[in-house]
């Protein structure tokens, strides 16, 4: 079967690989859908952390069941999605229903080889059946969960204000659910082609250009009281420490991206606020299952943010150029 390996910064192969034979208590997954994600241009650029090459990536997918058994609630033809994160199931935070931070964590395509490929036998209990949407939607449900993931830890109320730093596919997200929970949306990017876009189809209240006047027209917006909630999806340390500058008094800072740096902040400033900062790591089956009836009811622009695709034979010769922001990728999608 085709496979495209990682083998090290920069350096795809595509690899002839044999199918993987279905273990006890496993399906065989036939993937049809990949989303190509930040953590895989990370991965390709040499920068994502808790990674080893060579390395298959991709975490972010769908496919048809081949092969399943009883008791798995899956039938061979199922359309299917998968939970990317392969927690142990009895560390403190799986005890307490926070298998997204389980200690012992896998994730599909950054700790163990992930979907450029054709097939996967994975675990039944991270195969989830897909009702009611296409292999492309049930391919995004990941990404989109993350933000949701976000909010919801967040609880932002209807009628806060909230401020989305950050718009690539992540903080597309999270800047969807915040909207959807009511609260009015402001997003903050360098990239005037992602302001816009959110603009035009996400629906949200304000887009600020990061420029010398940014923090005042931020202030403007909200009357000098800044965010209800702040939340970072920029993956930059600066941009994560600046970020702390936005939140009300009252406030919560939600870092969503992750970075390999140390960050810091003025405590003064923090303390005087009161503010609540949080991390907010992957997503849960409570997540996914929102963001799968969100699709369901139509409340998701998915056809507006895949905006490139490619065939897995391609992906050797094509994958820079998701690099280039001329190309204006918002979300590529693999079709293996």
């Amino acid at each position: 079967m085709l496979t495209v390996v990682c083998e090290k910064p920069g350096s795809l192969l595509a690899l002839d690989r044999p199918k993987p034979e279905r273990a006890p208590g496993e399906t065989l997954v036939r993937i049809k859908r990949v989303g190509v994600c930040g953590t895989d241009l990370h991965i390709f650029n040499g920068n994502q952390p808790f990674l080893e090459y060579p390395r298959v990536m991709g975490h972010e997918f769908s496919g048809i069941v081949e092969q399943s058994e009883a008791g798995s609630g899956l039938e061979p033809g199922d359309v299917v999605y998968v939970m990317p994160y392969l927690s142990c199931g009895d560390c403190i935070a799986c005890r307490q229903g926070k298998t997204n931070c389980c200690v012992r964590i896998q994730v599909l395509g950054v700790h163990r080889d992930g979907a450029f490929t054709e097939y996967l036998s994975l675990p039944h209990g991270f195969v989830l059946k897909a009702d009611g949407v296409t292999l492309d939607q049930a391919a995004m449900i990941e990404f989109l969960s993350i933000g949701a993931h976000a909010v919801r830890r967040s609880d932002v109320q209807s009628g806060q204000r909230a401020l989305v730093v950050g718009t690539g596919p992540i903080g597309m997200a999270v800047a969807i659910f915040s909207r959807l929970r009511g609260a009015k949306v402001t997003v903050l990017d360098t990239r005037e082609d992602r302001l816009t876009f959110c603009k035009q189809h996400l629906q949200i209240d304000s887009a600020v250009l990061i420029g010398e006047d940014d923090k005042q027209q931020l202030e403007q917006l909200t009357e000098g009281e800044f965010f209800d909630v702040v939340y970072d999806a920029t993956g930059n340390a600066k941009a994560m420490e600046r970020g702390f500058e936005f939140i009300a008094h009252g406030g919560k800072y939600v870092l969503v991206s992750i970075v390999r740096d140390t960050i810091s902040f003025s405590d003064p400033e923090f303390h005087k606020r009161e503010a609540t900062l949080m991390g907010s790591r992957n997503a849960t089956v409570e997540d996914f299952r929102y963001v799968e009836q969100c699709l369901r009811d139509g409340l998701i622009p998915d056809a507006a943010l895949n905006t490139h695709r490619m065939a897995l034979s391609e992906v050797t010769e094509r994958f820079t150029t998701l690099l280039d922001p001329a190309q204006r990728v918002v979300k590529a999608i693999v079709e293996c």
